[in-house]
Formats: C-alpha cells, sequence, structure tokens
C-alpha cells in the first residue's frame, strides 16, 4: 500500500507545517511526465528509470511503490507489434535483403523500447497511485 501522508506537509523555510497537498485528479498523467502521482510537482525519477525514494514537494514516499517489469512486459509487446508489423509490410511492399532489415529494424526496436520505458514506468506508478488511494 502507498503511504500518504498528506495531513501535513512540512512548509518551505521551516514554517512549520501547512494545510495538505491538493490531490491530483490525474495521477495517470502526471506520472506519464515523470513528476509525482499525487501533487504534479515533485520529480518521480532521479535516474532513467530509478524511482526517488519519495516526493520533495508533497512527501508522497514512492519506496512502497512496486512496479516490477509490468512496464517492461508491455513496452516490449508495443514496441514488438509497430516494428514487427512494419518489417511485415517493408517485406511484403519492397522484398529488401535480409542485411538491410537487420540493420532498420533492430536499432528501431532498441530505440523504441527505450523512449517508452521511462513514460511507461510512470504510468505504471501513477495508475498504481490512482487505484491503491
Amino acid at each position: 500500500m502507498i503511504q500518504d501522508e498528506s495531513d501535513t506537509v512540512e512548509a518551505a523555510g521551516g514554517e512549520g507545517s501547512s494545510p495538505a497537498v491538493a490531490v491530483s485528479d490525474h495521477p495517470a498523467q502526471w506520472g506519464l511526465k515523470g513528476r509525482c502521482p499525487r501533487c504534479g510537482q515533485g520529480r518521480l525519477f532521479d535516474g532513467f528509470l530509478k524511482v526517488r525514494p519519495g516526493c520533495e514537494a508533497c512527501g508522497l514516499d514512492f519506496s512502497t511503490i512496486q512496479t516490477g517489469d509490468g512496464p517492461a512486459s508491455f513496452i516490449m509487446q508495443i514496441a514488438g507489434f509497430v516494428v514487427g508489423f512494419s518489417a511485415l509490410i517493408v517485406e511484403i511492399k519492397f522484398h529488401p535483403p535480409m542485411w538491410l532489415h537487420l540493420i532498420v529494424w533492430l536499432p528501431l526496436a532498441a530505440v523504441l523500447s527505450l523512449a517508452l520505458m521511462r513514460p511507461g514506468r510512470g504510468l505504471m506508478i501513477g495508475l498504481q497511485y490512482r487505484n491503491q488511494r
């Protein structure tokens, strides 16, 4: 269960606590953008895919979020479908040599997978937050 500490939030400059942070209506949208699913202000990632320990804006604890291999499996299916279907269409229409297929489709599959990995993981985190609060 995601720990939601929205009762009080430390105010900037040591001013004591402030009222609860407004909860976002679109946690999946903020997750896609790499932002905190609760407030939409704090960063979700520390590196390319490493999730931060918590939100610096609202204090939401990210350490309990476990996405596992969910994003990777969805992204492999999406990238595999796009690349496989495209390669099939090109093969049927133009009959290029096999080496050309390898030069075009393997890098495309790698780039597409890497490009979708961070938004996919953010989306899974946002959906998990939305469904468990």
